[in-house]
């Protein structure tokens, strides 16, 4: 026998178990409190604050002018001058405008998260005028899919379930029977793009603000949060304050507050009292069920129903300052800290909060113009959606340990300009879409991508896989089966929900498989973005599951429904229905090919054929 397939000895077993004690010793930092260790917090005192304010994203962002081009035809925004200035800097040329059929199922798809229909496409080609595709973007930015569209952006950010991650038995005291309400109100918010720092406001403090009534459901980015059981425990409420702050510093700001629990953050200059300091307020906040005119629900009862109007919120609690606990353990109190905000965002020392948790002032320094990071992270997050790459690439990490921006100047100009024009997310939408850098065509030139092989540059538009949401909603959508309904959430395995994906139910404890195959994030924890994967189980899946047979049945039934149509007339129709397009001669040869052979499967011929449609990479990816 090999001595790898040979077992080991006790002695050579108590050696190795002795040998990684010491080596996991000497990597990581020990927990244990020597006698001789100071029991008060790290000070901050080694800290050079006006050094450290010197960092990119810690400077107040300021407008730039457009930089001069050689190429003073191409540019049609301010955005624009700043993306050709690098391109003619480093050699490189920009691409070609899109054609039509490319830019209106890219818009389409990028603010409504649906495919254009052939009418829409029709009239979008017919219409020769000049506002033609300005009048396009108005229109899409009108729509109520606009609103869902965006939700499916900020929902993961604010780690939106609608259940715990943990259950025993049937115990579901927990959960949350009506976060809906929570997600309506963002969607709603986003279609009367309601000012993007009163967004932020109202989610942190909606029931300290006069006339916000019908705004309380806002309160659900806090109230929506992770529970667990023995909630009465310290350590246990540490947990819940931890992914508070984590979820509100790295939504908002970009920031990695809760890497302070423990320690001085390692790379950023946020202390422990920092951490500390920014828990207290969500410490002094209790999560709450209530009914619009205040009145608290007990679900403590598993049985009991809740009313169809409960909103999970929150409130302020017994208001009370936090003991720094050292190396996070809270059974080693240090000094208490005041609640306040950021030193390092706070031009001299931060004043403590008084009113109330804090949630009110804590809401007013995000938002207060004079912080360098709000308007900044948000533009970002809006790049990246309409482009596929943000100009931070870490969208939720402006800190020292994320990637600096490729673009920083342009980055500083959208930010102000942003505020500028009253925070509008539609304003900064409209100018992203009506730019030719949002225009170009997504074709490869060799020459650029041997010099930029990542298209860090913007020299052309980069392809796209459609999201989870945009892939079942598409599929709906051609099968004239989509139902444009919201309100409570359904499950996606139910088969009588026709919905768009955003109004599914999201679950900490079991992600639905559906949304798990296509990387939709883990709802435990915010997530800054998606991953794309490509897997041999998301083609099973377009091929075997009962909702993409059943949506390939509703489809060939449509593409059928005219028994004196051509079949080489129906492909066409196909084409124009799922790719926005005509079918070229040698597609429609080998669809005709295909079609007139016999077959033993379940499926007819052209339910297979619109089966193979559905799955076929045109559908899932957007030029």
């Amino acid at each position: 026998m090999s001595a790898i397939a040979s077992p080991a000895r006790p002695s050579q077993l108590l050696a190795r178990t002795l040998f990684i004690a010491a080596l996991v010793a000497l990597l990581l930092p020990s927990t244990r409190i020597r006698a001789d260790e100071p029991t008060t917090q790290p000070t901050a005192d080694s800290i050079d604050w006006a050094k450290a304010r010197q960092f990119w994203s810690f400077r107040q962002p300021v407008l730039h002018n457009a930089p001069e081009v050689k190429d003073t035809t191409w540019p049609r925004q301010p955005i624009d001058r700043f993306i050709l200035a690098r391109l003619e800097e480093r050699g490189l040329n920009h691409s070609s405008e899109a054609d039509k059929i490319t830019l209106i199922r890219r818009l389409t798809f990028d603010l409504t998260g649906l495919p254009p229909s052939p009418a829409e496409v029709e009239a979008f080609l017919a219409d020769t005028s000049p506002r033609a595709y300005e009048n396009l973007v108005d229109r899409l930015l009108a729509s109520p899919a606009f609103g869902q569209r965006l939700a499916s952006m900020w929902l993961p950010l604010a780690r939106y379930a609608e259940d715990q991650a943990h259950q025993v038995g049937s115990d579901t005291q927990y959960f949350y029977a009506n976060a809906f309400l929570y997600r309506q109100w963002v969607i709603d918010a986003f279609n009367r793009d309601l000012p993007y720092d009163q967004f932020i406001t109202l989610q942190l403090t909606a029931d300290k603000i006069e006339n916000a009534q019908a705004d309380l459901p806002a309160l659900g980015f806090i109230g929506l949060g992770p529970k667990y059981y023995n909630r009465n425990r310290l350590d246990v409420q540490a947990e819940e304050w931890e992914d508070r702050v984590d979820t509100v510093c790295r939504t908002f700001l970009g920031l990695t507050v809760a890497c302070a629990r423990c320690h001085d953050h390692k790379f950023d200059p946020i202390t422990q009292a920092d951490y500390y300091a920014l828990a207290g307020v969500f410490a002094s906040t209790k999560l709450v069920n209530k009914t619009p005119d205040g009145k608290p629900v007990d679900l403590k009862d598993a049985k009991a129903k809740p009313p169809a109007d409960m909103m999970h919120v929150v409130e302020d609690g017994t208001v009370a300052d936090l003991n720094v606990f050292i190396r996070g353990d809270v059974d080693r109190k240090g000094p208490v800290v005041e609640r306040r905000f950021l030193r390092i965002l706070c031009d001299e020392e931060p004043q403590p909060f008084h009113d109330g948790s804090g949630r009110r002032e804590l809401a007013a320094a995000i938002t207060d113009r004079q912080n360098p990071l709000t308007a900044r992270v948000i533009v970002n997050r809006i790049w990246g959606l309409m482009f596929g790459r943000p100009i931070v690439v870490t969208p939720s990490n402006f800190g020292h340990s994320g990637i600096p921006p490729t673009h920083p100047e342009l980055l500083d100009d959208l930010a102000v300009r942003f505020m500028n024009n009253g925070w509008s997310i539609k304003t900064l939408v409209r100018e992203i879409a009506l730019s030719s850098t949002y225009r170009q065509s997504s074709r490869d030139n060799p020459a650029n991508t041997a010099a930029d092989p990542d298209n860090e540059q913007l020299w052309r538009m980069n392809r796209r896989r459609l999201t989870v949401e945009q892939i079942r909603d598409a599929v709906l959508t051609v099968s004239s089966e989509l139902d444009p309904a919201g309100g409570k959430s359904l499950e996606l395995d139910d088969p009588t929900n026709l919905r768009r994906t955003v109004y599914a139910r999201v679950s900490r404890l079991k992600l639905n498989d559906f949304l798990m195959q296509f990387d939709y994030p883990d709802a435990n924890v915010h997530a800054e973005k998606r991953a794309v994967t490509i897997t041999p189980i998301q083609k099973l899946f377009m091929l075997n599951s009962p909702f993409m047979i059943k949506r390939a049945k509703a489809l060939a039934a449509r593409f059928t429904a005219d028994a004196y149509e051509t079949d080489a007339a129906r492909i066409n129709r196909a084409y124009h229905l799922l790719f926005s397009r005509a079918a070229q001669p040698a597609e429609i040869e080998l669809a005709l090919d295909f079609l007139s052979r016999l077959t033993s499967a379940e499926l007819t011929r052209w339910e297979q054929y619109a089966q193979m449609l559905l799955a076929c990479d045109e559908m899932l990816y957007v030029d």
